[in-house]
């Protein structure tokens, strides 16, 4: 495995590389695909329990995996945008060296990180991205989403304000806020998108997953969805692996979200993705 450390050019961005080895005993090495993974926690810090435990168990299916550490409160957006852009171009731009597909790069994020991915998934191609982060639309463009339990929209009565408030600043006025409001950004331009959400989450309300899937549904982007009764906010892989300190966050009833995705993505074609 090809593990590096390296800084992006948006100041304090790092992206971290989990690069499986090539083999010609291996029918599937030549040109695997990747997933670029962004941890939750609330634009304020990136948490440890979704960064390296899902990259790895990506690794375990075959899957090569990055995790971007992006920039959090005071930066505000689009930094932390940014720097997945960059991220994101960085590993297309190296698909060759590191035998990825460069039509099957996927973003992954969870909680405010899943706002931060399905932000790349409805901005990728606006103006404004390549012009803050010098990155062209067809190198940052992500070919698929995974979304888990994601903060998405700025509505008062669904919204995780501390997110946005650390994503804008106290501030911000309604445009601000309507522009990172995902379920109002959603084109027929937006990537495939694997979401999963709990119904008795109280800390990002499933309400945010369930706008997200009618914006995708009305313009025709091809969606799986899975919306589970039970579990808190914040699972990750819902184990023993990624429980917190306290020994929270497992939840064997909704575990199964990663082999499905997992499936999905494999499902994933390159003309899907386009």
């Amino acid at each position: 495995m090809n593990c590096m450390q390296m800084d992006l050019p948006t100041q304090g961005a790092r992206l971290y590389t989990y690069f499986l080895d090539s083999s010609p005993e291996l029918r599937d090495s030549g040109r695997r695909p990747a997933v670029i993974v962004c941890p939750g926690g609330a634009y304020q810090f990136n948490s440890d329990r979704e960064a390296e435990p899902i990259a790895l168990a990506f690794c375990a299916q075959g899957v090569h995996a990055c995790v971007l550490r992006y920039p959090c409160a005071p930066a505000r957006f689009p930094t932390a945008l940014c720097a997945l852009a960059q991220a994101v171009a960085w590993v297309r731009e190296h698909a060759e060296e590191y035998h990825v597909d460069p039509d099957r790069i996927l973003v992954c994020g969870f909680s405010a990180g899943g706002h931060l991915a399905a932000s790349l998934g409805v901005f990728w191609h606006q103006p404004f991205l390549a012009q803050a982060s010098g990155i062209s639309a067809d190198l940052c463009r992500p070919n698929g989403m995974i979304l888990c339990y994601p903060v998405i929209t700025s509505d008062p009565a669904y919204a995780h304000m501390g997110s946005f408030e650390n994503l804008l600043g106290p501030g911000a006025d309604e445009a601000q806020r309507a522009q990172v409001s995902l379920e109002k950004q959603v084109t027929d331009q937006t990537p495939p998108t694997f979401l999963w959400h709990t119904n008795a989450d109280t800390g990002v309300p499933a309400e945010n997953s369930l706008l997200f899937c009618l914006a995708l549904r009305r313009v025709g982007v091809p969606l799986e969805a899975h919306f589970y009764s039970v579990g808190a906010h914040g699972l990750s892989l819902a184990n023993e692996v990624t429980a917190n300190a306290q020994g929270a966050g497992v939840q064997p009833e909704c575990a199964g979200w990663f082999d499905l995705a997992t499936a999905w993505l494999k499902r994933l074609t390159p003309a899907d993705g386009k």
